[in-house]
C-alpha cells in the first residue's frame, strides 16, 4: 500500500431523500395512479388502498407534530393523503383509471396537491424566518439594554443610545452600534481594554472600537473566541490564475473576514520583531502576488537573501521549475543600485512611451497586463540598506504609481532610523506583526499607542493591519492572523507559478541602465548559491555576456556610463562571461574598433584582427547598445549566408512580412523560437546600429486589440538596406 490518504473520489450512491414540496406531491399523485392501474388489472381489493392512505396520513401527522408545524398544516397534509387513498380505492372498485371521469378527478387532485404543498412550504419558511427574527430581535433588545447600562456604568455616559446589536457568523462575536451623546465624538482611549475586562472575555477574545459611518457613532466589535489562535493554511493544490488588479487575501481578522490588500496602486510597509512571523507574512504576500500573471517581483536583501532563496531553489538547484518565479534578486548593494537605476529609468521610459496606451483606457495610470506588467520591489531588512539605496527606493515609492512600479518595505521597527518618511507616508498598506512595545504600533499607525493593544495579537503570525477598502479610504488598524506558508509549499508554488510569469516589456529596459538587465542572473546566482552546482534550467539566463557598470569613487555603480571592458567572469560555468576589470575604451582607438566591430558583425569570416584582440572588440560591443551582441551569437553576430545583413534581422523581416507587415514582439519571439525580452533588445540594437528606430514609441494595435510593442516590416527592411549599403 502506498499510504496515500487522499480523499476517495469513487462514485457512491446518494441515499438522501432530497425533494422539493412540489416534487413530493407529484410523487404521491404518480404513486396513487400507478397503484390504481395495477390494482384494477390484478384485482387488488380496494380496502388495501384505503389502508395505505390511512397509514400515510398517520405518519405524515406524526412527522408534522415533531416538527412543530401549525395545526392547519397538519390537517391539510393528512387530508391530502386520505384524498389520494380514497380516489385510488374508488378507481380500483370501478375497474379502470383510464376512463375520463377518474382521470379528470386524478388530474384535479394532483394539481391541487402541488399548489397546496408549495404554499404550505412557503408559509412554514416564512413562519420560521419570522420566529428566528423575533428570537434574534429579543436577544438584540436584551443586549442593547445591557450595553446601555454597561456604558453608563463604565464611562458615565448620559444621553447615548444603543441602536443595534448584530451577531457574527459562527457565533464568534457581535457588533454593537452606539450613538454617542451630543458633543461626544468617541469613547476614551482605553475603552476597549475596560470593556473587555468588564465582559470577562477569554484570552484571545477582545474588543475593537471603530468609528461609525456617521460622526458621533462608534462600532464596538466584541470577539468571544480566540480566532487568531488557529492556524490558517495557505491554500493548497493548483491555484487559479489571478491579476494584480485585484486585492490579495493574506489572512483573517478576528471576526473571520478576510484581509484584502490592494497591491496595484498601493505601497506596503511591514514591521515586526524577531520571531513574530514577519518572514512568513512576507512570503504569503509573495505567494499571493506571484499567483497573478501580470506582475514581476524584484527582491532586495543584502543580508543573505533569506526571503528569496526558497523561491529560487526549484529553478536554480532542483531544476523542477523552467524559469525563475522571481524576476530579479539583489543580494548585494551593487546589484541593488543597478536594479533601482533600471527601475527609475524604466519609470521615465514608461511615462512617455505609454501615453497612447493610457489614452486608450482614458486613465492617467498605465493599465497593468501581461504585456505591460507591474513591477513590485520587495526590500527586506531595510535597516541594513545605506542611505544612497534608500533614496532610490523613495523615488520609486513617490513617483512610481502611475507607471506601475510599487514597493514593499520590511523591517524590525517603524521608527525613523529604520523606515524612511516616504515608506510610511506613501504606504497605505501597513502591517505591524507581533510586538511587545505599544510604541512600535504608535509609530506605524496614525492613531497613537492608546488605541492599539499588542496583546490583541499575541500569537505568532498575528499582528495589526490597515489598508484601503473598496472605496479607497484607509481603514483603521485591526488585529489579524496571516496565513501559514511552509517552505515545502513555497517549492511547489515556485514550479506552479513559474509558467505564468510575464515577460518584461522592452520599453522599460530600453534605457542606458537597462543594458544590465539581461545578465542579472549571471551576476547574482554565484552570490546567492555560493559553491553549489546550478541546474541546467538556469543556463538560458546565465549563458549571456556578463555586464557590470563602472564603480564611482563612492563605490556606487555608474549604470549610465559606458560598461567596462569584459573578461572571463570568475566562477562562471560558461566560458567567455564578462566582468569589470578595466576602464572603458575611448579616444582615437574607438573609431578603429567600431570599424572592426562592423566588419566582424557583417562578415566574421573576412574581418581583420585588431591588435586589441577579442577583449577590445567585446568592449566595443558593450558600448554600442543597451545589450551585448552575445545573447544569440549564431543569430545576431554571425550570418551563415555570407550576406552583410545579420541573420536575425533577415528572419524577423521575413516573419513580419508573412504576418501582414506588423507583428507584436511576443508573437514574433514565438515565431522565431526566442525569448521576447532578448528578441526586443537584440532587434532594437541591430536597428540602432545602422541608424533605424521603430515608429513612434514602438507601440501599435492589431485588429483593435491593446497597444503592445512590436515591429513593422518597413523599418526592418530599411535596416536591411542600410546594412547592405
Amino acid at each position: 500500500m502506498s499510504g496515500n490518504t487522499s480523499t476517495n473520489t469513487t462514485n457512491t450512491w446518494d441515499w438522501s431523500w432530497k425533494t422539493t414540496p412540489a416534487m413530493g406531491a407529484a410523487l404521491v399523485a404518480g404513486g396513487a395512479y400507478s397503484v390504481a392501474a395495477m390494482g384494477a388489472a390484478t384485482g387488488l381489493p380496494p380496502v388495501h388502498a384505503g389502508a395505505v392512505a390511512a397509514v400515510g396520513a398517520l405518519a405524515q401527522a406524526t412527522v408534522d407534530l415533531r416538527r412543530d408545524r401549525p395545526a392547519g398544516h397538519i390537517l391539510a397534509r393528512a387530508a391530502a393523503w386520505l384524498a389520494a387513498g380514497g380516489w385510488t380505492a374508488t378507481t380500483i372498485a370501478h375497474g379502470t383509471p383510464f376512463a375520463w371521469t377518474p382521470f379528470g378527478a386524478w388530474a384535479a387532485g394532483a394539481t391541487a396537491g402541488l399548489v397546496l404543498a408549495t404554499g404550505l412550504a412557503r408559509g412554514e419558511q416564512t413562519a420560521r424566518a419570522g420566529r428566528a427574527a423575533a428570537l434574534l430581535q429579543r436577544w438584540a433588545d436584551g443586549q442593547a439594554a445591557e450595553w446601555h447600562q454597561r456604558l453608563t456604568a463604565l464611562f458615565r455616559l448620559e444621553g447615548h443610545s444603543v441602536s443595534g446589536v448584530k451577531p457574527w457568523p459562527e457565533d464568534v462575536g457581535y457588533t454593537v452600534r452606539v450613538e454617542l451623546p451630543p458633543g461626544v465624538e468617541s469613547l476614551p482611549g482605553n475603552a476597549a481594554r475596560v470593556i473587555a475586562g468588564a465582559l470577562r472575555l477569554p484570552r484571545g477574545g477582545g474588543v475593537e472600537i471603530l468609528d461609525g459611518e456617521e460622526h458621533g457613532t462608534v462600532m464596538i466589535r466584541v470577539t468571544l473566541v480566540d480566532v487568531l489562535a488557529t492556524t490558517i493554511a495557505f491554500p493548497d493544490g493548483e491555484l487559479s490564475v489571478t491579476t494584480i488588479n485585484n486585492p490579495i487575501e493574506i489572512g483573517r481578522h478576528p471576526d473571520g473576514t478576510p484581509v484584502l490588500l490592494p497591491m496595484v496602486d498601493t505601497c506596503t510597509v511591514m514591521i515586526g520583531q524577531t520571531d513574530s512571523g514577519k518572514t512568513n507574512a512576507a512570503n504569503v504576500v509573495n505567494g499571493k502576488v506571484l499567483q497573478a500573471n501580470d506582475v514581476l517581483v524584484w527582491h532586495i536583501d543584502t543580508t543573505g537573501a533569506g526571503l528569496s532563496l526558497p523561491w529560487l531553489r526549484a529553478w536554480a538547484l532542483d531544476g523542477t521549475a523552467k524559469r525563475p518565479v522571481l524576476d530579479w534578486v539583489a543580494p548585494t548593494e551593487e546589484e541593488a543600485h543597478i536594479m533601482l537605476d533600471v527601475a527609475i529609468e524604466g519609470m521615465a521610459a514608461r511615462k512617455t512611451g505609454y501615453q497612447d496606451l493610457m489614452l486608450s483606457v482614458d486613465d492617467d495610470k498605465i493599465p497593468v497586463s501581461p504585456d505591460v506588467p507591474e513591477i513590485l520591489i520587495v526590500a527586506d531588512e531595510i535597516a541594513q540598506l545605506p542611505q544612497s539605496i534608500l533614496e532610490k527606493l523613495n523615488a520609486v515609492i513617490n513617483v512610481g504609481r502611475a507607471t506601475r512600479f510599487r514597493e514593499m518595505s520590511i523591517g524590525l521597527r517603524a521608527t525613523a532610523d529604520v523606515s524612511t518618511p516616504a515608506m510610511k507616508k506613501q504606504s497605505q498598506n501597513r502591517i505591524g506583526m507581533r510586538v511587545s512595545d505599544p510604541e512600535e504600533l504608535g509609530h506605524l499607525f496614525p492613531y497613537g499607542q492608546g488605541r492599539l493593544d499588542p496583546r490583541a495579537a499575541r500569537h505568532q503570525g498575528s499582528g495589526h493591519v490597515s489598508y484601503p477598502g473598496a472605496d479607497g479610504i484607509t481603514m483603521p488598524a485591526r488585529p489579524f492572523k496571516a496565513e501559514r506558508l511552509k517552505p515545502s509549499r513555497i517549492g511547489s508554488l515556485s514550479v506552479q507559478f513559474a509558467d505564468r510569469r510575464p515577460t518584461m516589456d522592452a520599453l522599460t529596459v530600453d534605457t542606458p541602465s537597462g543594458r544590465y538587465y539581461a545578465s542579472r542572473w549571471g551576476r547574482t546566482l554565484p552570490v546567492l548559491f555560493k559553491g553549489k552546482a546550478l541546474a541546467a534550467t538556469t543556463r538560458p539566463w546565465t549563458d549571456v555576456p556578463l555586464m557590470r557598470p563602472p564603480i564611482s569613487d563612492r563605490g556606487i555603480p555608474m549604470t549610465g556610463a559606458n560598461p567596462t571592458k569584459p573578461t572571463a567572469a570568475p566562477g562562471s560555468t560558461t566560458p567567455g562571461k564578462a566582468t569589470v576589470q578595466t576602464g572603458p575604451v575611448d579616444g582615437a582607438g574607438m573609431s578603429e574598433l567600431l570599424e572592426q566591430a562592423r566588419q566582424r558583425l557583417r562578415n566574421p569570416e573576412r574581418a581583420t584582427a585588431h591588435p586589441g584582440g577579442d577583449d577590445a572588440f567585446a568592449a566595443v560591443l558593450a558600448q554600442t547598445g543597451p545589450t551585448q551582441w552575445g545573447d544569440r551569437p549564431a543569430q545576431a553576430r554571425e550570418n551563415t549566408t555570407g550576406d552583410a545583413v545579420p541573420e536575425l534581422l533577415t528572419r524577423a523581416h521575413r516573419a513580419v512580412e508573412d504576418a501582414g507587415g506588423r507583428m507584436h514582439t511576443a508573437d514574433l519571439a514565438d515565431a522565431l523560437g526566442m525569448d521576447a525580452q532578448s528578441l526586443g533588445n537584440e532587434l532594437g540594437a541591430l536597428m540602432r546600429a545602422v541608424g533605424v528606430s521603430r515608429r513612434g514609441t514602438g507601440m501599435f494595435r492589431i485588429d483593435g486589440g491593446t497597444p503592445r510593442p512590436g515591429f513593422h516590416a518597413e523599418t526592418l527592411a530599411e535596416a536591411i538596406r542600410n546594412y547592405r549599403t
